[in-house]
């Protein structure tokens, strides 16, 4: 650039990207596909209870932590906050399963966490820490857990949440500390506050607050514009990433070279501005190294505003954004071509193969417009620019992701400006309504897209046209107290159901009545263990001394037990086995006449796995059938029910 030989500076520039962004791409094509997008859709789907595959797994880390540094450094328009809080999730995952056989990470202490509770918990707190880690907020950490992964909540995981963002802050802190000396890079940069503007003092008028109220109503538009552009851009990359990884490259590829020719080219159609009066030369303009007031093109003790913006790291960017020092830094249409670019780059690059958050291209185009219209109004606003791009950013944050008490906070940690917070809150509560009218925010819609049979927190107004009875699906499948091997061996080759009802039959009782449930990994672990009898009769004492609890608790990813494992001889299918030790005696059971309503929500709220429906009449098979998650979604009930009004 210094020397004036543009194209070969362009193809520098663009070859460097295209380079890191294809190492990023094929990490996550061919190693771990489920790495690729933010992953807060995953670890929130998680903690309601859907476990997909690979999402949390060991392999999933490594390409989440290698792939977020290549991408960012790739020049995409692309956050590293969203795939932080992934990365925090597979951690506390990779130590709720007792770490990874296949990698020879194991330890024996934390087999006390092999259960669905801990794990979720631990989970949980892992989102939490990396939400503080990338914004460096602990208190917006806990509070983002809380508002938006977390779908069961109570107050001894508070407590837990907030001690673990504590620890994070005081290892930045101190991290921080060390790297002041300029040994780490940026890394020590901007201290725990990364966008320190607390020098200004919010001073604001009646039309600042109609200013503010516009700024709302903007960013809820834009933020469910930019939600249904996300869903239709998503759905047309999930054709091409389903031909195989190769075309999953192919589609990082072209991004990386039409984000490296908008934005080394869109800077070319602005014209060069004087530097600031009072500015050093090293300060303005600045080669050869990251800060404001690039020269790119321009002769000396000029620098290039659009250029300034694009060609400078996320956080300078932002950081510029928020500037109250120079008013003037940023023309009005350098602004409006910044928002327009960074708004387009961050729909099309979001659902490519990488990771990639959502938190940095939104905060970007938010703060643009906001600052654009402080701009406009500086004559009649007390407030300054910098304030009017917080807003802005704020506004646009609410419009998209929907939550207004954590992002509230977690702005004013990053921005240590705790007299924005009546204006902040309700620019926040503004476009989050306008928002809703239109769409769902944008992790609620990319579950949706992915087909996760996610539980919403409320049921569906037609559910209370049904009840429970209504939905039960299929032939019931069931076992006895004591059961025949071949039966069970059966019935688990048959059905991929994970959970059987056990029913109490004579000559162990009277009449039929259910026992309880029995859960498929319990099943398969039981029959390994080979503890059969000839004759129908109970082996409990038997069963107690042979196995320990640790042999039914939860392994981790893809090291259950596994039917195919079964080495069941002929002469042993004929006999017969105890169930009653491994049942769970004491499911939820409702009434088959009760409102599917009042289940839904009974099932979401105690966190089920399934649900027994048993008759209000007696004489009658002790169970009617099981209720699922699946027999809750909308798909299930209106497929069965096609003539339903499902507004009504």
């Amino acid at each position: 650039m210094l020397k004036d030989n543009y194209i070969m500076a362009f193809f520098t520039f663009a070859g460097i990207n295209l380079v890191l962004a294809t190492c990023a791409g094929a990490l996550c094509a061919y190693i771990a596909p489920a790495a690729a997008g933010s992953g807060i859709p995953e670890v929130k789907a998680y903690l309601n209870g859907i476990d997909a595959h690979s999402i949390l797994a060991p392999s999933t880390l490594f390409v989440k932590i290698l792939g977020s540094i290549l991408g960012v450094a790739a020049g995409f328009v692309v956050g590293k906050e969203g795939p932080m809080v992934h990365t925090g999730a597979c951690i506390a995952n990779l130590l709720g399963q007792g770490g990874s056989k296949k990698y020879h990470l194991t330890w024996k202490w934390l087999r006390f966490f092999k259960n669905d509770r801990d794990r979720r918990d631990l989970i949980t707190c892992g989102a939490a820490a990396g939400v503080a880690a990338a914004f460096r907020a602990p208190v917006g950490g806990v509070l983002f857990a809380l508002e938006e992964v977390a779908s069961w909540w109570r107050s001894a995981l508070l407590w837990r949440t907030f001690f673990t963002t504590a620890v994070v802050a005081v290892v930045l802190r101190s991290l921080i500390e060390f790297c002041r000396s300029g040994n780490c890079g940026l890394f020590g940069e901007g201290g725990l506050i990364m966008f320190d503007i607390n020098s200004t003092i919010p001073d604001y008028n009646m039309v600042d607050l109609l200013a503010v109220t516009l700024i709302g109503v903007v960013g809820g538009i834009f933020g469910s514009l930019y939600n249904y552009l996300v869903d239709k851009v998503l759905r047309t990359y999930s054709r091409v990433n389903e031909k195989g990884p190769n075309y999953r490259v192919i589609l990082v590829i072209i991004i990386s070279l039409l984000t490296s020719c908008c934005a080394f080219g869109i800077p070319w159609f602005t014209t060069c501005v004087p530097c600031p009066i009072g500015l050093d030369a090293d300060q303005c303009s600045t080669v050869d190294r990251s800060g404001n007031y690039k020269r790119f093109h321009c002769p000396p003790n000029h620098y290039n505003d659009l250029a300034s913006l694009i060609l400078n790291t996320n956080d300078d960017a932002i950081r510029s954004l928020y500037s109250s020092v120079n008013e003037n830094e940023f023309r009005t249409s350098t602004l409006l071509v910044f928002f327009l670019a960074m708004f387009t780059l961050g729909v099309i690059t979001y659902g490519i193969a990488i990771p990639s958050g959502l938190f940095i291209p939104v905060i970007l185009a938010g703060a643009s417009y906001g600052r654009l219209v402080g701009t406009l109004l500086t004559s009649v606003s007390n407030l300054d620019v910098g304030l009017f791009a917080l807003l802005g950013a704020a506004s646009f944050l609410g419009g998209t992701m929907r939550m207004t008490v954590s992002l509230c906070i977690i702005l004013l940690e990053l921005t240590n400006n705790l007299l924005m917070l009546p204006l902040m809150m309700l620019v926040l509560l503004i476009s989050k309504s306008v928002a809703d009218n239109f769409n769902k925010g944008v992790y609620d819609q990319i579950v949706r897209m992915k087909g996760l049979p996610f539980l919403e927190p409320h049921a569906e107004p037609y559910m209370r046209q049904l009840v429970a009875g209504d939905v039960v699906s299929g032939p019931l499948i069931s076992f006895s107290g004591v059961e025949k091997v071949s039966n069970i061996i059966h019935s688990l080759r048959l059905t991929s159901h994970n959970g059987f009802p056990v029913v109490d039959e004579p000559p162990f009782i009277e009449a039929p009545e259910l026992c309880g449930v029995v859960l498929r990994s319990h099943l398969i672990t039981l029959l390994k263990g080979k503890i059969f009898t000839k004759d129908k009769r109970l082996t409990g004492n038997e069963t107690l001394r042979r196995f320990t609890a640790t042999d039914f608790a939860k392994a981790g990813l893809g090291k259950g037990p596994k039917l195919e494992d079964l080495d069941i001889l002929p002469t042993e299918m004929d006999m017969y086995v105890d169930l009653h030790p491994i049942t769970n005696t004491s499911p939820y059971t409702v009434v088959e006449t009760m409102s599917l309503a009042k289940a839904a929500v009974a099932f979401r709220e105690l966190g089920l796995r399934h649900l027994c429906v048993v008759p209000k009449t007696p004489g009658r098979p002790p169970i009617v059938g099981i209720l699922t998650r699946h027999d809750f979604m909308s798909e299930h009930i209106l497929g069965l029910y096609p003539g339903i009004d499902e507004h009504k």
